[in-house]
């Protein structure tokens, strides 16, 4: 059964139509790159699933459980928060706390949660866990401006995995960050793929969503133009606009 099922999403902003109709699938443990020119939709989609924008019409369904359907959502704030844990999401501008350490960044939401220090001393642990993961042991103590921008986006990639969503979600992960530190996100990611966590993308690195994608979809003007695997849409595409993007990227 697949994990996330996305049903004729549709999204306007005032009177332009930004989303026209988005429907696709994806299994457990699958990475899917969405690519894309500018405005051809795919951060809109990728906040719609987070449900940090509502969608105007369409469904959403994770594990089986639908988490929208526009013409029965009456959804209140607690609600819209509770299905976005299903949710993890990485953003461009790392979005970290500045008043909070690494650490505590990573730790924060889960906390609010606890219910007992039992609790609070086994998110802490998975925290500095995490953090170890991400290579960031000695800077668990270290506040954002103490960080390289490929440390703070790693640190918010340790954030968004210590809610243990259901699917992790990258918006342009390494667009604010210089070529040199690119590549130590990319590694970090490169290894989540590897051990099969379910992942969305959203990117530019056209070589690294060949790389690490399962499915890749190429949307423009609100709509995916191509969808298949990285052979299929990258190497072998066969729609025009796909061509012409991939052409100019590639060049």
């Amino acid at each position: 059964m697949a994990i996330l099922e996305v049903n004729e999403i549709r999204k306007k902003f005032d009177k332009e139509e930004i989303l026209k109709g988005i429907s696709f699938s994806m299994e457990m443990g699958q990475t899917l790159s969405i690519i894309g020119s500018s405005g051809s939709g795919k951060t809109t989609l990728l906040r719609c699933l987070n449900f940090l924008e509502r969608p105007d019409e369409g469904s959403i369904t994770v594990n089986g459980d639908v988490l929208f359907f526009a013409n029965y959502s009456k959804l209140d704030d607690k609600e819209l928060r509770q299905k976005r844990h299903h949710f993890g999401m990485v953003f461009q501008q790392f979005n970290l706390f500045p008043q909070y350490t690494a650490l505590e960044n990573v730790i924060l939401a889960p906390k609010l949660a606890a219910t007992s220090k039992e609790e609070i001393e086994e998110i802490t642990e998975n925290g500095k866990e995490l953090l170890r993961k991400m290579g960031l042991e000695d800077r668990m103590n270290n506040y954002p401006h103490q960080l390289s921008g490929g440390q703070q986006q790693r640190v918010a990639i340790a954030r968004a995995l210590a809610l243990k969503p259901d699917i992790l979600c990258f918006d342009e992960p390494t667009s604010a960050l210089d070529p040199e530190l690119t590549g130590e996100v990319l590694k970090v990611i490169k290894e989540l793929a590897m051990q099969k966590t379910t992942m969305i993308i959203v990117t530019h690195e056209i070589g690294f969503a060949r790389d690490v994608s399962d499915e890749i979809i190429f949307m423009d003007g609100g709509v995916i133009a191509e969808q298949g695997t990285p052979e299929q849409v990258i190497d072998n595409p066969t729609n025009e606009r796909t061509k012409q993007f991939l052409a100019n990227y590639l060049k």
